[in-house]
Order: C-alpha cells, then sequence, then structure tokens
C-alpha cells in the first residue's frame, strides 16, 4: 500500500480519532496529538507490516487508546498541583456555523461529549475510563482493550464495570433539545441583563450547581457551588465587581454541541475590574438551568474559533 493510499484512508478515520482521544482525555491538544502520533506510527510501519493490519481503524483506536492511557496516567499529578476545579477543554462553535467538514463538527453531535457527561468522566480511573469509554461508546472488545490496559479481557470487562458503576447514579439529563435551550438562555440573558434577580432566580433549577475552572489564571469561584441561593449572591457580586455592561458582550455559542455563552475579555475601567475571557456551558433541564461550567482557564480557549472570538469581540 502506498503512502498515499495509507494517507487518504488514515484521513478518513481521522474525526473518529479525534473523538476517540477527546472523550478519553477531556483535551482538544491530547487529542489532537494522539491523532497526528498514530499517523505517525502508521506512516513508520514497513509496506509489508501496514499491508498485514486487517481492520485500519480497529489499529488506530487501540494505538490512540494506549496514547490517551498515558496522557490520563500523568494528567493525575497534573491535576494535584491545579488550582481549584479542573473542566475538560470546551469544543467551541458558531451557533450560525453550518456542519462542515471540520472533524469537530462530528465529535459534539454525540451526546457523550455533553459537557456534563465529560465532567463525569473524570471521575473513573484512567483504566476504568479507557475500558468504558471504548467498549461502551465505541464497541471496542474487551481483548483490545485488555491488550491497550497491559491485562486480560476479564480484567479489562472488571475495569469497564466499576466504571458503569461508578457513573449509574449520576447520569446527566437527556440533552434537551436546542429550542428549549434558547429559549431558556434567552430568559437567562434578559433577567442578567437587567439585573433582576427575582427573574435570574425563576430560571435556575434550586440545586444548580456551578464550576468555575481557571488554574488560578481567571476570575471565578474556585469551588464547586450549590444551590440558587449561592449562585445569585454570587452573581450580585459580579455586578459589583464589574462594568455594569459587561454583561451585554455575551453571545450565544455552542458548547460542546449545547447551547451556551460567549464573553470577551474587556477592560474594566477606573473604577471597575478587568473582565476575563469566558466560555460558559450550560445544562437545561425542564426549562431550567440545572448546572453551569465556566471556563476561564486561557490555556483551555487557544482553540476558539475566529468566528465566535471576532464576533464576540
Amino acid at each position: 500500500m502506498s503512502l498515499e493510499t495509507l494517507a487518504s484512508e488514515f484521513a478518513g478515520h481521522r474525526s473518529h480519532l479525534i473523538a476517540v482521544a477527546y472523550r478519553l482525555t477531556g483535551s482538544l491538544a491530547d487529542a489532537e496529538d494522539a491523532a497526528q502520533e498514530a499517523w505517525l506510527r502508521l506512516s513508520g510501519l514497513s509496506r509489508e507490516k501496514s499491508e498485514q493490519i486487517q481492520d485500519l481503524r480497529a489499529w488506530l483506536t487501540t494505538v490512540v487508546g494506549r496514547l490517551c492511557l498515558d496522557r490520563l496516567r500523568s494528567a493525575t499529578a497534573r491535576r494535584e498541583r491545579y488550582v481549584g476545579e479542573w473542566l475538560p477543554e470546551p469544543i467551541v462553535t458558531d451557533l450560525d456555523a453550518s456542519i462542515g467538514e471540520d472533524p469537530l463538527d462530528a465529535v459534539v453531535r454525540d451526546d457523550g461529549v455533553r459537557m456534563a457527561a465529560m465532567v463525569l468522566l473524570d471521575r473513573l480511573t484512567p483504566q476504568q475510563r479507557v475500558a468504558f469509554v471504548l467498549h461502551d461508546a465505541f464497541k471496542v472488545s474487551f481483548a483490545e482493550i485488555g491488550e491497550i490496559l497491559g491485562c486480560t479481557p476479564q480484567a479489562a470487562r472488571q475495569h469497564a464495570s466499576r466504571g458503569r458503576r461508578a457513573l449509574a447514579d449520576a447520569e446527566p439529563p437527556p440533552r434537551a433539545s436546542l429550542q428549549e435551550q434558547r429559549e431558556v438562555l434567552e430568559r437567562f440573558t434578559a433577567a442578567v441583563l437587567s439585573g433582576d434577580l427575582h427573574a435570574v432566580a425563576r430560571v435556575l433549577h434550586p440545586d444548580i450547581v456551578l464550576i468555575g475552572d481557571s488554574d488560578g489564571k481567571g476570575r471565578t469561584t474556585r469551588r464547586t457551588m450549590v444551590g440558587a441561593d449561592k449562585f445569585l449572591r454570587f452573581f450580585a457580586g459580579l455586578r459589583r465587581m464589574y462594568p455594569p455592561d459587561a454583561f451585554a458582550a455575551t453571545r450565544p455559542v455552542l458548547v460542546n454541541g449545547d447551547l451556551g455563552m460567549y464573553l470577551p475579555a474587556q477592560p474594566g475601567g477606573e473604577h471597575y475590574r478587568d473582565v476575563d475571557e469566558h466560555v460558559q456551558a450550560m445544562t437545561v433541564h425542564d426549562g431550567r438551568i440545572v448546572a453551569v461550567y465556566d471556563i476561564v482557564n486561557p490555556d483551555k480557549l487557544r482553540h476558539l474559533p475566529a468566528s465566535v472570538t471576532r464576533a464576540g469581540g
């Protein structure tokens, strides 16, 4: 098989590989790197060895699985030094953009990459996450997963089962329709811009969860906040710290396939604090916001499309 033919076949699997790697690591940078490394390993094979591959998709998935397992193990140590809560890197797309050829277009259509679902995956050990995601989401056999994890198929099955049990009691609500999300976000935005705390409260679930991610490089809550009362007090404090018109610059975007908001960085002027760049993912259920994921860490906002940042700025 020629290198040109091999490259063409790899291109057909690239979207799948990025989807696998993102589900496993929660990082776009790691997903892109894993897909690129898989190509380098494939293209580095001799023609004889490449022709011996019976199922190229399965071979590439196994390679990416091993690479992501290594990244998950090293991430455990990095998380211990992380300031505040850690959230997956958001996949942000323009609300008005049409589905195109970008591999991420296919990734975000999967319910499993909703921010709420991705956050739950971080509860698992690296072995549980690899086994659960590869088997349940991508139908990889336990024999292949065992090769990735360096264990027997039976042990791989146990890792997946433990991961499944760990997530069973925390399954996020099903994805609301985009129309319902739009209606809720419009009510929330109007209430925020008016400064009417009672109107804001009506859009929030009583047990709303707010998680911020900054690594100390931006301003957001450092601890998970639960409850509408706490959310409202936090919001009232923000209105005192930032320019009155700061929130008017927000615009709706898709974050991991759900409706969310983009807030560009803005100067605070003489009397207020500067506004950091934010991406906020939201989970909507039964006409209310049940979770907000506020990502401020600039390292996780490097992949925002120009169509979003230009319109937002």
